[in-house]
């Protein structure tokens, strides 16, 4: 039997949008805000991003403000887990200064405002290791923005680069 697709039947869902990359070089965290109403799916990549401590990074998401609590969410790194994390997605684990971290998280929206994250984020110098991650949050209305931000909220950003896709 052969199945032909010509398009006709295809269902198109969105547009992959980009915003800007953002250097990691300063500040505390970095905020990506006006994601539009509709959104599906967000991806959000780093590329060597390190800070000046050793506080570990998460991903937090927010409706008119970033929220810090209520999240459900877990990691893991090689042969160890952590304890659940309720401030944030925790996508990296056992942070030392200057140590820079790439891969990316995945956002998905489930149903209504509870979002899903799914993440693989290696350290890419010193001590090789990843973390791989997954964890849901509901937010009291229509998500648009997202945060990378350290764990402790003080460390400094000082290396890398950090962007989003939405869908």
């Amino acid at each position: 039997m052969t199945v032909t697709i010509d398009g006709s039947n295809l269902n198109t869902i969105g547009v992959i949008n980009s915003k800007t990359a953002v250097a990691t070089t300063s500040g505390t965290a970095i905020d990506f805000t006006g994601i539009p109403a509709g959104v599906k799916r967000i991806t959000v990549m780093l590329n060597g991003v390190s800070t000046n401590g050793v506080s570990n990074f998460q991903i937090q998401l927010g409706a008119g403000s970033v929220i810090t609590s209520g999240y459900v969410s877990g990691w893991s790194q090689a042969s160890s887990a952590g304890a659940p994390v309720t401030t944030g997605f925790l996508i990296n684990a056992a942070v030392a200064a200057a140590h820079a971290y790439s891969g990316s998280a995945v956002l998905t929206l489930l149903s209504g405002n509870t979002w899903v994250c799914s993440s693989v984020i290696c350290c890419v110098t010193g001590a090789v290791s990843g973390t791989i991650q997954g964890g849901a949050v509901t937010l009291s209305d229509t998500l648009d923005r997202v945060r990378l931000t350290t764990v402790n909220g003080t460390d400094v950003f000082d290396a890398g680069s950090v962007n989003i896709l939405y869908e």
